[in-house]
């Protein structure tokens, strides 16, 4: 069945990797994924209410439907996946359009949500599914796929009908764990876009994983730092954005926010000549404006204490 997407625009490479299953590697199958049989033109919410499920959120179909599905467009973009898994408390990560990358989310338990165009270019015909397995051997991809519970495919069949979908390929994490393979920044960007939900405890958590996969790294110390600041913390957000700074006093943004989380706690001489210190450094015409509204900011929360 038909579903829409967002084009990154450009034309993918197909990678030699995509095409070949890791030949050394043992047959794989998610027996108890669970299946959604999809309604007519529903196979984005049936697939993203499976993914949910095995990682353990409570969800209907129905209440999957009425987030994602577009009438209009008789589908469901990609970005109304991410955004609803989001909203259901989990990290919505894209891996790498590989087949070696889904095997390896397969084996540690986790189904992977993709994008296929079942039809041509001149007649596409979009499609989400899931799948559960692999077998090397007989080079063969299982999927979870529209009112077919188990379908095999050919991985070259498959792969083919993936590489018109640009090779997207989607995880729900839990806020605790982590891809199995995770690159750097598009985790941080995953966590970033989960925080701006307004879900800071789930953020938290995904922040505190990134912290055993990256430790020290200056991001994740200034994502942790972040949350702190939003949840009102702001004792535990100096800290780190102190911290953030020893490793690296040029992160003015760093600054701009020590500033706020000096001013929240009454600390406002500290607070201006942080503020004074960014706007002093600051050669960056982008940050100038977040800088200056910092600075009335903290001006106004003095003279109401005053």
């Amino acid at each position: 069945m038909p579903a829409l997407f967002l084009l990154a625009g450009g034309c993918a490479t197909i990678p030699d990797s995509a095409v070949e299953i890791p030949t050394n590697a043992a047959a794989v199958e998610l027996d108890e994924t669970p299946f959604f049989p999809q309604e007519r033109y529903q196979c984005g919410p049936a697939a993203l209410t499976t993914v949910l499920t095995t990682s353990g959120v409570d969800v209907a179909l129905e209440d999957i439907v009425n987030k994602v599905y577009l009438p209009g467009r008789k589908g469901s973009l990609q970005s109304e996946l991410m955004a609803a898994t989001r909203t259901e408390g989990r990290l919505p990560y894209v891996i790498d359009g590989t087949l070696a990358a889904i095997l390896r989310e397969l084996e540690v338990g986790r189904p992977v949500l993709v994008l296929q165009n079942l039809g041509v270019a001149a007649i596409p015909r979009w499609h989400y599914a899931v799948v559960v397995g692999m077998n090397p051997e007989r080079g063969e991809v299982i999927l979870r796929s529209g009112t077919d519970g188990r379908r095999v495919t050919a991985s070259k069949t498959f792969v083919r009908t993936w590489q018109r979908g640009d090779y997207w390929a989607m995880v729900a994490l839990r806020p605790d764990e982590m891809p199995v393979s995770a690159d750097r920044e598009r985790y941080f960007t995953a966590i970033a876009a989960l925080e701006q939900t307004g879900q800071l405890e789930t953020a938290a958590m995904a922040w505190r994983a990134a912290e055993q996969a990256w430790p020290g790294d200056v991001i994740v110390l200034f994502g942790v730092a972040n949350v702190h600041l939003a949840s009102g913390d702001f004792i535990e957000a100096e800290s780190a954005y102190r911290t953030v700074l020893a490793q690296d006093e040029s992160l003015l943004v760093a600054r701009n926010n020590l500033a706020l989380a000096l001013a929240e706690q009454g600390e406002f001489d500290a607070a201006i000549e942080e503020i004074g210190i960014a706007l002093a450094r600051n050669h960056d015409p982008a940050l100038e404006p977040e800088l200056r509204d910092t600075e009335m900011t903290i001006q106004s929360m003095l003279e109401s204490n005053e």
